[in-house]
């Protein structure tokens, strides 16, 4: 039976209970070494072990008794392999909620049962729904500090479901937990007997992986030209890398961006072996019955569904870096396996996760700021919306200078649904 693999992200408020949370997971589900659950005992302040400790490695994480950096655990159960990320909830660290986030499939939000939705959770939903996350858990945990109440879970993930789904988050799950006492985690709890919904583990294991390749466009970014030139493969020719989107066959016709030049596979090749379709994300070889010029960085794609080339990229960006984006800065953009040269040409708003809110202009963008911007390429690119595929709908800025990467992109729209951002005038102060 072949086991496939969910990669997820915890979010929420601070002291909301995630690295308690993933802390359970881990413990309940029989993933901890019986060395590691001793360091954990001995480094605990109380007699109960904290289970928080097994995500929160950095030493000012355990002294301050939050998550700081994106802590990644990997556990697995007889029915699924699980990549988790354990992403900060402190404001200033919204970033690597995204670094975390933006690989996922499912989002864990964590909101404190005595304190509802705040603005941090709508933050964390926000990043969601902009990452175009297909899955999120809503976990109302510390549901043991309100006598495990019915009507404050009912109007806690009514709130959030409403807003999230505003956002265009597809699919929503509220699950009542407590961490702590281990209620509704990878155990059903026996003091909330009026919820008939799954546990955390059990969505975790049930929730659907991956993706129809059929249902989206083929593209395949060049990652290495393979040309033995040996006596065995005198005319070998082929292109190696991994397919980002879709399925492709042999027999099919393809088109060659930027240059535009098209051709037809006459062979794939995975594992050393021919095979007649290969679907994403396998790594392959493919081969084409023209010798035409194709390198690093090109993008095969079917030719009837290849995405339009253009220069001028506009995008949604989270600027990661300490120093600013600015306008008429100078990056390299990297897309897939193509790196150009590109020039920021405009910050047209800065949007603030509290309302949604656009602020016009803002001229720079600074550590955990997600705005708009247009950027202006030395090449053509070939881009899809990031809505259509978060593979090659997004990119990276880099500074040219050192290669430092300075925010995350991602093409075309914000949100699944525009009406929620209103565009207000600009203000001095911090957004996050």
């Amino acid at each position: 039976m072949t086991v496939d693999t969910l990669r997820l992200a915890t979010a929420g408020s601070v002291d909301d209970g995630k690295s308690t949370l993933v802390g359970r997971l881990l413990h309940d589900s029989k993933s901890i070494l019986t060395d590691q659950m001793e360091a954990i005992v001995r480094a605990s302040r109380g007699e109960v072990p904290d289970l928080a400790l097994l995500t929160d490695g950095l030493r000012a994480e355990r002294e301050q008794g939050i998550t700081i950096d994106v802590a990644y655990r990997y556990f697995a159960t007889a029915r699924r392999r699980f990549i988790l990320a354990d992403t900060p909830g402190h404001v200033q660290y919204t970033r690597n909620m995204v670094t975390g986030a933006s690989t996922a499939e499912l989002a864990v939000v964590l909101v404190d049962a005595r304190n509802g939705v705040v603005e941090q959770t709508r933050r964390h939903a926000a990043v969601a729904a902009l990452l175009r996350v297909p899955h999120v858990v809503l976990a109302v945990n510390k549901m043991d500090l309100v006598d495990y109440a019915e009507p404050v879970f009912a109007a806690i993930a009514e709130e959030f479901t409403t807003y999230a789904t505003e956002l265009g988050v597809p699919e929503i799950t509220a699950i009542p937990i407590s961490a702590l006492a281990g209620d509704n985690v990878v155990e059903p709890s026996v003091r909330m007997d009026w919820y008939g919904g799954p546990t955390v583990l059990e969505h975790l294991e049930s929730v659907p992986v991956g993706t129809d390749p059929s249902l989206f466009p083929a593209r395949f970014p060049v990652q290495y030209v393979i040309r033995p030139q040996t006596a065995e493969h005198p005319d070998y020719r082929g292109y190696a890398g991994q397919i980002a989107a879709g399925a492709f066959r042999v027999g099919e016709e393809v088109t060659v961006l930027p240059s535009g030049k098209t051709s037809t596979i006459t062979a794939i090749d995975a594992l050393g072996e021919a095979v007649d379709i290969a679907w994403a994300p396998q790594s392959v070889t493919i081969r084409l019955a023209d010798d035409i010029d194709v390198s690093r960085g090109d993008l095969i794609a079917p030719a009837g569904d290849a995405p339009a080339t253009s220069q001028d990229v506009e995008a949604t960006v989270c600027h990661v870096a300490d120093r600013p984006l600015a306008v008429g800065q100078r990056v390299l953009l990297k897309h897939t396996t193509r790196t150009v040269k590109a020039i920021v040409k405009d910050i047209p708003s800065r949007l603030t996760l509290d309302d949604l809110s656009q602020h016009p202009n803002p001229g720079q963008l600074v550590a955990n700021d997600i705005g708009r911007v247009v950027v202006r390429t030395a090449e053509p690119l070939a881009l899809d919306a990031y809505a259509d595929s978060r593979r090659t709908g997004s990119f990276l800025l880099i500074d040219p200078a050192d290669g430092t990467t300075l925010a995350a992109g991602m093409a075309g729209e914000s949100f699944a649904t525009a009406k929620a951002v209103v565009t207000v005038e600009d203000e001095e102060g911090w957004d996050f």
